[in-house]
């Protein structure tokens, strides 16, 4: 096509342009725009619980399941992949397996001696760390002499010096409540940039229910996002250019209230913050779970748009969240944002997907070695035999021992509380009671001095105790969903009858001290077994009482029980999640830990608060458990010893025209 004399004219004018230089594309251009993006990459580390070997105190053996030592190799691996990373710890760190008990109370740390949880974190160069609850299990003195250990700095945010005046205005922080952080990493092009990353720390409120002996008069503790809200503007004022908050806290109720324990959802809806680094709640997000709340994007990771991630506990998970990071405007901004929790042990596959760094191992080795040894000890004594073998037909020392634990533990912490004056109740099943996993399966610990490697026959599972409010109608019906343990009895038959559904999960027999009843097995059971409701009117709970009074349908009880119970578990009534008082990160097996060395000698005796109703009609009912069981059924008039089977299980009668309850 022929240009036209205009076209012509404009054709000769852009040139000129261009070789003057006015119009020109500036060679450095795309380098400019790639110089305001950077790559950041967040590690957190979360509840590691002075799990920093790879080895199960409990089981006494070496474990792929947890342990920093593990965790190690997945930051330097996780480092390695990108250019630019930071990484933090998030608190409840000292405490939580005998390690730190040790150091804590066995060995006391001395002024000027590192804690071995410092040993090794120290060797990972960490650029934070934050304060959890469980950091103030041991005292102020404890923790403060621990943090000294530290090479890296901490923060907190939301915990105040008391000053005895109840002045809930004061604002004299115990802890340094944030940091700004100068580093400098390299953008998309090579080039050094230097940040400001704020980092701030936050800790549950119900410290001062939890640890009150430890701090009452002491600190005081204020609403997390409250906190937040005061400090995030003073920390951009002060140059932030991302912050990073660290709330030793989960995930609960997406309503807002005061003073909230699981606050992290909440934190996200604070302006100004980019990423969330979260923990507390010993769960693993983006995970399973998290579905079904409204403004969680569960496959990247975001919580309300913000990036958020939490790493599971005892080192079983590495957070990471990748941050694409632009400036506009002069200011830095989270353009896009991922996040992953990569697992350190693969379940399905039963196989390690990492091995321990050698470094960490070698760091804490006398420390370790010292606590093998203790935990091989007796850390206190029983007067009688705890065993499992009859847990299914009568009252039981292996469940009496955990339920008497938890009653103690939560009576302790609802002291003070709007609780203090209800009734507290508590569950336990029989974990080991033979079933698929065959006729030795069982507990079986002699009377006289108990190891704390022992307490994992009382306690297989990796719990944290719960506690839910019921009436007296929900808590019968908790009991006739355990009564589903057992098969009806027809006392029209002459022939023999088993008494165990062997189908029923005995997981699921909770036993409930604090109250005594009888179990009708003649009648159905109201519950299948998976805990639907299947005959209204069966009735197999009798004579329920508390204090020797009749439970009635309006009184009200506290039930102390687990994670997986209190959050729907074995669909018990009353227990559908929405019921929980009091929602601890306390492993259950911890506690009973705890109470044998707090107690020195125990009891666990059955107190026989349970049994079957007596049957007058003459039937001869059966049951299965360990051959070890015959000694201790010949003090039992109730049971005979009638055969071993091919099986390996050893066959009893019971005579259940006999009442063992009080």
């Amino acid at each position: 096509m022929k240009k036209t004399g205009s076209q012509k004219l404009l054709s000769c004018l852009l040139t000129a342009v261009l070789a003057a230089g006015v119009l020109s594309y500036p060679a450095n251009a795309a380098s400019a725009n790639a110089e305001a993006t950077i790559k950041l990459r967040l590690l957190e580390t979360t509840d590691l619980h002075t799990n920093i070997v790879n080895y199960d105190y409990y089981q006494d053996k070496a474990t792929d399941e947890f342990g920093l030592a593990k965790t190690a190799s997945l930051i330097k691996q996780a480092r390695e992949e990108v250019t630019n990373s930071m990484l933090f710890d998030n608190g409840d760190l000292i405490q939580g397996n005998p390690l730190g008990d040790y150091v804590a109370k066995i060995n006391p740390l001395k002024d000027g001696e590192t804690h071995p949880v410092y040993k090794a974190m120290n060797l990972l160069n960490y650029d934070a760390g934050n304060i959890g609850n469980h950091e103030f299990n041991f005292g102020l003195e404890h923790l403060d002499r621990s943090l000294k250990g530290s090479k890296f700095p901490y923060v907190n945010a939301n915990v105040y010096v008391d000053d005895k005046d109840g002045n809930p205005n004061n604002d004299k922080n115990y802890f340094t409540p944030y940091l700004i952080l100068d580093r400098t990493f390299k953008d998309e092009q090579g080039k050094g940039v230097k940040l400001k990353v704020g980092v701030i720390g936050f800790v549950p409120p119900q410290i001062m229910n939890w640890d009150k002996a430890h701090l009452e008069g002491k600190v005081i503790a204020k609403d997390i996002v409250e906190t937040a809200k005061k400090y995030v503007p003073e920390m951009k004022k002060a140059g932030a250019d991302l912050i990073v908050a660290i709330p030793h806290s989960g995930i609960g109720p997406v309503e807002a209230g005061a003073n909230l324990e699981n606050a992290s959802y909440q934190l996200t809806t604070v302006e100004g913050i980019d990423a969330v680094l979260f923990g507390h709640s010993h769960s693993v997000f983006p995970g399973p779970g998290f579905d079904d709340i409204p403004g969680i994007d569960n496959q990247k990771g975001l919580i309300n748009g913000k990036p958020a991630v939490m790493p599971g506990f005892w080192g079983n998970h590495l957070g990471i969240v990748d941050l694409t990071l632009k400036k506009e405007k002069g200011k830095w901004t989270v353009a896009d944002a991922s996040t992953k929790a990569l697992p350190i042990f693969d379940k399905a596959e039963k196989k390690p997907l990492v091995d321990a760094d050698p470094s960490i191992v070698e760091a804490v080795k006398e420390d370790h070695d010292h606590t093998v040894e203790w935990v091989r000890s007796a850390v206190g004594t029983t007067t009688s035999p705890i065993f499992s073998f009859f847990a299914l037909v009568q009252d039981d020392p292996s469940i009496q021992i955990v339920t008497n634990a938890q009653k103690w533990f939560v009576e302790k912490n609802i002291k003070g509380t709007e609780y203090e004056n209800i009734p507290v109740l508590s569950a336990g099943a029989p974990f080991k009671a033979g079933g698929r996993n065959g006729a030795t399966y069982y507990t079986n610990i002699p009377a006289g001095t108990i190891a704390i490697k022992n307490v994992s026959d009382l306690y297989i599972y990796p719990n944290t105790l719960k506690a839910v409010l019921v009436n007296g109608t929900q808590l019968k019906d908790w009991l006739e969903r355990s009564a589903g343990q057992f098969n009806q009895i027809d006392v029209k038959k002459a022939e023999e009858q088993a008494l165990i559904n062997e189908a029923f999960p005995t997981y699921n027999f909770d036993v409930i001290d604090g109250v005594t009843y009888q179990i009708d097995v003649t009648q159905p059971a109201k519950y299948n077994i998976e805990g639907k409701l299947e005959n209204p009117e069966a009735n197999r709970i009798k004579n329920l009482q508390y204090n020797g009074k009749e439970v009635k349908a309006e009184d009200k009880f506290i039930i102390v029980t687990n994670n997986y119970r209190a959050s729907g578990g074995g669909n018990f009534p009353g227990a559908d999640g929405s019921t929980i008082v009091i929602d601890s990160p306390d492993e259950n097996r911890q506690i009973v830990i705890d109470y044998i060395l707090s107690q020195k000698t125990i009891n666990p005796a059955a107190d026989n608060n349970w049994s079957f109703a007596p049957i007058s009609e003459k039937v001869n009912v059966t049951f299965t458990t360990s051959p070890d069981a015959k000694p201790f059924a010949e003090n039992m008039p109730h049971l005979k010893y009638l055969s071993t089977l091919e099986s390996g299980f050893a066959k009893f009668s019971i005579d259940l025209s006999q009442s063992a309850a009080k």
